[in-house]
């Protein structure tokens, strides 16, 4: 057998053994302990743990970085709407490219490999951010695969044109639409509006919904309603939907049980929710996260995502889904060794499910393959380990090197 190159000594999630993994051709040729073939180059992992890599289901790269423009004086989720749209009117193309290339870039050095963005389209953006996200998108190609979601963060009734602009993105390579009806006058005629774009350009839905600690202020009903009207179970997902936090655990699980037989994704975004939720509050202040966890078990499909970088939304953050994935073990109070193995999967192979992608390390599979400093997913969460190496398709994509101390050589220790 020939191969192009061999990754040596690994650790993989479907073997007990220690591994090597042979490419040729940007797919996986060969799994197996002590392979022996003819390859142009080979890599020795030392038993580190490799994997598809992290996928990424819920980001803004167009209005990431942009701190600076804005006020936080609040930390309400209304002040960060306000101020974000009052920044994005003056977005460039330009600019938008350079903050988001910015950001991928990060999320390639910390092994992502998939990632859905939202982008707004609206008369304040226009289409600018989509132009530039596009260009980003096609930059990137060869590390990571993007998939763009036309979105609306303002409302959709009051304003005809944005319609007609998710349209138009639609028809010019945009991969999927998204809503927000809690911004909305008319929420239950904006649902019903973007899955008649979704239909008309037969593409899947993602919402933005419930962003709030108010169970009694909830969209929900309206969207899996409106999911099982249009038949579109397994092409709808949710995000942030708070309020299942301030639920008990029977009332939740009644709710989750809802969601999973529509056939309806939920997206958790801990940074963000964490910093806008409970403002009001000033003892006990809810963490204001739905517990993806939980509602997994009620047969829900849930992901951990990263929302925002650096904006009112969220002040913070470095595009890394493992630091998400452990401020979220951390926030929900996580230690079994099952539940960091779940929480493992809604930055992996779950949140790739919610963007329809396979997500494997198998002979046939592409050879998207990232390399954990960390011999299995469990240590990797609670350690927060670093990527140390990534490949797409094949494609050595970026390199990591694992840090060691430089320690005084002995003889210089030695009394004078």
């Amino acid at each position: 057998m020939r191969a192009d190159f061999i990754l040596r000594n690994l650790r993989i999630a479907t073997r007990p053994d220690v591994v090597d993994i042979a490419i040729r051709d940007g797919l996986i040729v060969d799994i197996r302990s002590g392979i022996r073939c003819e390859a142009v180059e080979e890599e020795d992992f030392d038993g580190r743990f490799a994997f598809p890599g992290f996928a990424d289901s819920h980001v803004h790269l167009d209005k990431a970085c942009i701190l600076e423009r804005c006020s936080i004086c609040e930390g309400t989720l209304e002040e960060a709407v306000r101020e974000t749209a009052k920044a994005k009117s003056n977005f460039s193309e330009a600019d938008v490219y350079q903050r988001a290339s910015a950001v991928v870039r990060q999320a390639i050095m910390h092994g992502t490999t998939r990632m859905r963005t939202f982008v707004e389209i609206d008369p304040r953006a226009g289409m600018r951010s989509f132009e530039a996200i596009k260009r980003v998108r096609a930059l990137f190609s060869f590390a990571i695969d993007i998939q763009i979601c036309a979105f609306v963060q303002e409302g959709l009734t009051q304003e005809p044109e944005t319609e007609e602009m998710l349209d138009e993105a639609l028809s010019a390579g945009a991969d999927l639409i998204g809503g927000c009806p809690y911004t909305d006058p008319r929420p239950e005629e904006h649902v019903r509006r973007i899955f008649a774009l979704a239909r008309k350009h037969d593409v899947d839905v993602d919402f933005h919904l419930d962003f709030s600690l108010d169970p009694a202020r909830t969209d929900l009903p309206a969207v899996i309603e409106a999911t099982k009207a249009n038949a579109y179970g397994g092409r709808v997902t949710i995000g942030h939907v708070t309020n299942l936090s301030a639920l008990s655990l029977e009332d939740r699980s009644r709710i989750g049980r809802k969601i999973a037989e529509a056939g309806i994704a939920l997206v958790v975004l801990p940074a963000t929710d964490l910093f806008l939720m409970g403002r009001s509050h000033t003892a006990n202040i809810p963490r204001g996260i739905a517990p993806a966890h939980l509602l997994s078990t009620d047969g829900v499909l849930t992901a951990i995502a990263t929302n925002n970088v650096l904006n009112p939304f969220t002040p913070f953050g470095d595009a890394s889904l493992m630091r998400m994935a452990n401020l979220y073990a951390n926030v929900a109070q996580l230690s079994r060794d099952s539940d960091i193995d779940h929480v493992f999967a809604m930055v992996g192979e779950r949140a790739a499910a919610i963007m329809g992608s396979d997500h494997r390390l198998d002979v046939g599979a592409p050879a998207d393959i990232v390399v954990l400093d960390a011999t299995e997913p469990r240590h990797a969460i609670r350690s927060s380990a670093p990527s140390l190496a990534g490949w797409k398709r094949g494609r050595k994509t970026f390199v990591r090197p694992s840090a060691h101390i430089i320690e005084p050589i002995a003889s210089s220790l030695k009394p004078q």
